[in-house]
């Protein structure tokens, strides 16, 4: 059967690492044209390179392609208002790694089978990719009261657009863990570190649990989970056994699950410390994919 064709909205570092995930891991789709504004970027050269059409006139070259039918838009949130309306417009359905978040967020592991028919989703923010499916894992043992995520990434690996709207992605963080993750409150603290050389994603879930917990179940859960997105981010692991805390929370005297973990990058364009940046790319690639499944008419997006 023939893939579903799709296109990339940016040629920027994050369209470009996009495109190699897409050629390297998708079944189901096939990135026919690399879209961007800036004829002498180095994310089309490199399309061309690997024999992918490459066009500097942006969404415009993919409206005018009706083959296209999945397009991932790599702009900027300002620019994501403009293209999903006309992506819309022309029946294409649009994966936004923008803040813009028109759309649902969605985590695959969580909740992608639930938007399978959504025209555009939002793929949340790094530390949402990283961290929602490890509050979701402690959620379906037991309801989560209160989760603070702490979320800390190598300076290099933050470009500006994401110090400019900084706040922007702590909030879209902090309500994907509570609407998708299923948390009742949620915090979440970003840290830039400079240490040199440049230190692996790494990110720490504290979640407070109102009840008494089964931590075997719990430890269990989250051990499927890790498994679970590692299979489309293999750098994606637990830095140490998860547990339960039983001292005393500041919200009573509640259990709280404690989870540590670390995102490393497959190095296919960035480099291997910026895993904050290879699970966007990879969680948006999986999720492209498995759109490209539906549309072909296979049932079920993880199998």
């Amino acid at each position: 059967m023939a893939k579903i064709k799709g296109a990339i909205l940016g040629s920027g570092n994050i369209g470009t690492d996009l495109m190699y995930k897409a050629q390297k891991n998708q079944e189901n789709l096939e990135i026919s044209l690399l879209a961007g504004i800036d004829s002498k970027s180095e994310g089309l050269a490199r399309a061309r390179e690997m024999g992918i059409r490459a066009s500097d006139e942006g969404i415009n070259a993919i409206l005018e392609d009706p083959e296209i039918k999945i397009v991932f838009d790599a702009t900027s949130a300002k620019a994501h208002y403009n293209n999903a309306e006309a992506l819309r417009s022309a029946e294409k359905m649009a994966i936004d790694l923008t803040p813009a978040a028109i759309g649902p967020h969605v985590v695959p592991p969580v909740n992608l089978e639930e938007h399978m028919n959504a025209m555009n989703v939002n793929m949340v923010s790094c530390g949402g990719q990283a961290m929602t499916p490890l509050v979701h894992a402690v959620g379906r043992i037991a309801p989560v009261h209160y989760v603070e995520v702490i979320s800390t990434a190598a300076s290099k690996a933050i470009g500006p657009g994401t110090r400019q709207n900084v706040d922007e992605f702590t909030r879209t963080t902090a309500n994907a863990i509570r609407n998708v993750g299923g948390a009742k409150m949620s915090r979440a603290i970003p840290v830039f570190n400079p240490a040199e050389p440049p230190i692996k994603m790494t990110n720490t879930v504290y979640a407070v649990i109102k009840e008494e917990v089964d931590e075997e179940a719990v430890i269990s859960s989250i051990e499927k989970m890790v498994q679970e997105v590692s299979d489309y981010v293999p750098g994606y692991r637990l830095k140490g056994k998860p547990f339960v805390d039983y001292r005393k929370t500041p919200w009573g005297e509640w259990p709280a699950v404690v989870i540590m973990n670390e995102v490393e990058g497959s190095g296919d364009f960035f480099p291997t410390y910026a895993g904050n940046l290879d699970i966007m790319t990879a969680s948006a690639s999986k999720v492209g994919d498995m759109y490209a499944r539906h549309l072909m008419g296979v049932k079920g997006v993880n199998q």
